[in-house]
């Protein structure tokens, strides 16, 4: 199995993906990795090239360049010459933790779309109290969606939530306002009426405070709704551990209490860490395309090809694309 990496992506590029990836070739014997930027950068921090091989390239696309005309126009940047190792077909999946919307434009020009497939979905895992999580989807591929983009969300994340995180028949809930069935505006109503009529273990309505209850497995919207609550989770979850912090370290008793209950917050923190679920996989696509954090140090990349080489391992593609097969019926 061979994976392609943009080792140019990130806010510690290239020194914590090669890191990474390093991690990840000697955990796994079966997967192949591609590093794609620029050499001289990324040798440092090789130790050991067996199964590791560098394609070398001095153009990147930064954070400020606008996506798809620096897709077009950056025809050797390392995110673009990544995701044609995918679409030439000497990868089975690629990862970057660059320019979000540029990523998204390297899917859809350069490793296209499944037939069937009308608009692709970013989705990440993200934590819940009982330490399983659940995956949301879109939060932003598609600030706009049709009631039928929605249901077809609704498979990808139920493949995604079977065949690699091992959830049998995943609950799939409606992000809304409240439970009732009728409650929201004409998006989520539609898209309400779509989904309990087919094969999904549709539970219905969900609202956002019960997200990290475990309330489902998959939890579908539209990009813009879905965007705003991944923030305000992410917001959440940092100033809480920030208030925390700042309280017990306020004085000498508080120090105290804080080296006491070290290990629970460990535990905790650990939880509650993006990077233990790996990145956003964007669904809908010809092969596995993970948008890694744009913050993602060592751990979090060792985790993002390991959600790679578990979506290539379990053929998600190969599944959704039966699932849109049964949409289309």
């Amino acid at each position: 199995m061979k994976i392609a990496i943009d080792a140019m992506g990130g806010d510690h590029a290239p020194k914590e993906v090669v890191i990474g990836a390093q991690k990840a070739i000697e955990h796994f014997n079966d997967i192949e990795i591609t590093l794609v930027g620029n050499e001289s950068l990324i040798r440092p921090y090789i130790t050991n090239d067996e199964r590791l091989s560098i394609i070398h390239t001095e153009q990147v696309i930064e954070a400020t360049d606008e996506p798809v005309r620096a897709v077009r126009r950056k025809k050797e940047a390392s995110m673009v010459l990544m995701a044609n190792e995918v679409s030439e077909g000497r990868a089975d999946a690629c990862i970057s933790a660059g320019n979000t919307g540029a990523l998204m434009a390297a899917g859809l020009f350069i490793v296209g779309r499944i037939d069937g497939i009308d608009r692709p979905a970013l989705a990440p895992t993200l934590p819940t109290i009982d330490g399983k999580g659940f995956v949301l989807l879109d939060v932003g591929a598609n600030v706009d969606a049709r009631p039928e983009h929605i249901l077809q969300y609704a498979f990808m994340g139920a493949a995604y939530a079977e065949k690699v995180r091992g959830v049998e028949r995943p609950r799939v809930g409606l992000l809304n306002v409240g439970v009732e069935d009728q409650k929201g505006n004409e998006l989520a109503k539609k898209a309400f009426q779509l989904m309990r009529h087919t094969s999904l273990n549709f539970v219905g309505n969900v609202e956002a405070r019960d997200l990290l209850e475990g309330v489902a497995d998959v939890v579908v919207t539209d990009g813009f709704t879905g965007n705003v609550a991944l923030k305000t989770i992410e917001g959440t979850a940092i100033a809480m551990f920030s208030m925390l912090k700042s309280a017990l370290t306020s004085g000498f008793v508080s120090k105290m209490a804080a080296l006491a209950l070290k290990p629970q917050l460990l535990q905790l923190k650990q939880k509650m860490d993006y990077a233990e679920y790996g990145g956003a996989a964007l669904f809908g696509l010809r092969a596995p395309v993970i948008k890694a954090h744009g913050s993602s140090d060592a751990h979090a990349m060792f985790h993002a090809v390991r959600q790679a080489r578990e979506m290539v391992a379990n053929e998600v593609v190969q599944t959704v694309k039966q699932s849109i097969a049964e949409i289309k019926q």
